[in-house]
């Protein structure tokens, strides 16, 4: 896990805080072991209250965490999409047969050396509603799913940097016949991430003799509208959009949702920098047909508005929740310094400074908010590596539903931790105050 040093710092001077209170305190460290020792009951209380506001957080920061990943590692960098002109989503987009013949003969695309074609991909892009067939209980009976239509699916998978994980792609026809007088087969290959969650609605007498029990794989097949897919091949994960997306032949699944022409053209040039040249190239000198172009990458990027969304979302709550904490941290320290009013008065009696009573005190906090913050954290890691179903939104008002990984990094445990130390100091610092101000003939009444 890699952790930056913008948050790596200030957890280094909280850690450092604590190792100075036990330093520059003379009040031996096994009195506060003692005390939270015996008063256990609500030592373990406090130190739950951390716990689930910091994995909570975790949680919610991994799933954040997993969406900037999906969409920054969507793109190719050298990756250019075409669309129509003031188009800023797939979605919205309608280009002519003739313009896409025309886009792929413009210099600055590569082509491939055996074949002299150039590496170009052909889509349609269909957002669609699913009726679930029988659905296990709990499931979703309807969902939007993403389907991705292609004239040639291994040139598309090279220009976007996807393989199979099993199967092969479809056939030139893009269908399987039917029995006689049966339903014709429409050929999909589908992502790794959405044969996982249409796994997921299997009964359990279906996935007791499906062949692979965490997703649907080549074989099964399921209902798209009116049309039946047949599995053909998966397409390995990546971490991308694509993880969610169904693939056809466009020609066949277009017809049968109404979109017919393509919506992008994605070429492929030598690099980020003539990648660029070829955008501004369409947007300025192009004038055969109006298009608009972006680099793969600014266009996932702009997918990310749903990313911040949730991130401040996360923020807001966690303020919310941590500012819960210090007040119930705050009121567990005031009960311990009533409940040990002659403890501190012993302590001033036997010399030692006010300074170190509020030392003491303040470890104490520090030391719970470590603890619980910890704890927090290695709950919040059990997250890691699982998969959600969120939605991310372009331009326009589009959005596209996708599968992701939760990702627990480094910094999100850093950030964890630093909260937690954070809650502890200013839930600890009034109490801390208060100790340090009891007069010892006072408080020995």
């Amino acid at each position: 896990m890699s952790v930056s040093y913008t948050n790596l710092i200030p957890l280094l001077i909280g850690m450092s805080l604590v190792v100075l209170l036990v330093i520059v305190g003379r009040v031996p460290v096994r009195y506060n072991v003692r005390n939270l020792s015996v008063r256990w009951r609500t030592t373990l209380m406090t130190g739950l209250a951390f716990t689930l506001v910091i994995a909570l957080m975790t949680g919610m920061l991994a799933f954040v965490n997993g969406m900037f990943r999906l969409t920054e590692q969507s793109g190719q960098p050298g990756n250019v999409m075409l669309m129509s002109e003031g188009a800023t989503d797939e979605a919205f987009s309608n280009l002519g047969f003739a313009d896409v013949g025309q886009i792929e003969l413009q210099p600055g695309i590569l082509r491939d050396e055996a074949s002299n074609l150039p590496l170009a991909s052909r889509e349609t892009y269909i957002s669609c509603n699913q009726l679930v067939e029988n659905p296990a209980p709990g499931r979703p009976r309807r969902r939007i799913v993403q389907v991705r239509g292609v004239d040639d699916p291994e040139m598309s998978a090279r220009v976007h940097g996807l393989t199979l994980l099993s199967g092969n792609w479809f056939s030139r026809e893009g269908v399987i016949a039917g029995a006689a007088g049966g339903q014709n087969l429409v050929q999909a290959v589908v992502g790794e991430g959405i044969a996982r969650e249409f796994g997921r609605d299997r009964t359990k007498e279906v996935l007791a003799s499906a062949k692979n029990k965490l997703r649907l794989d080549v074989g099964d097949s399921f209902l798209l509208g009116e049309e039946r897919l047949a599995i053909v091949g998966v397409i390995k994960s990546t971490g991308s959009v694509f993880d969610s997306e169904i693939w056809a032949k466009r020609a066949r699944i277009g017809k049968s949702f109404g979109e017919e022409n393509y919506s992008t053209v994605v070429v492929r040039t030598a690099g980020p920098e003539e990648a660029k040249k070829v955008k501004e190239f369409f947007n300025k000198d192009y004038k055969d047909s109006a298009l608009q172009a972006y680099t793969e990458t600014e266009y996932f990027e702009s997918l990310a508005q749903t990313n911040k969304q949730f991130l401040g979302a996360t923020i807001i709550i966690t303020a919310i929740l941590s500012i819960g904490g210090v007040f119930g941290v705050m009121n567990t320290m005031f009960a311990a310094v009533s409940q040990r009013s002659k403890d501190i008065g012993v302590l001033r009696i036997l010399g030692f400074s006010r300074l170190e009573v509020l030392y003491t005190f303040l470890l104490e906090s520090l030391v719970l908010a470590l603890f619980g913050g910890t704890l927090g954290c290695v709950f919040g890691c059990l997250v890691h590596g699982t998969k959600a179903t969120s939605v991310v939104s372009g331009g326009q008002g589009s959005s596209k539903n996708v599968v992701l990984e939760l990702l627990v990094s480094g910094d999100t445990i850093s950030i964890g931790l630093l909260v937690a130390l954070l809650m502890g100091l200013l839930g600890g610092l009034i109490p801390s105050l208060l100790a340090m101000r009891l007069r010892p003939l006072e408080s020995l009444r």
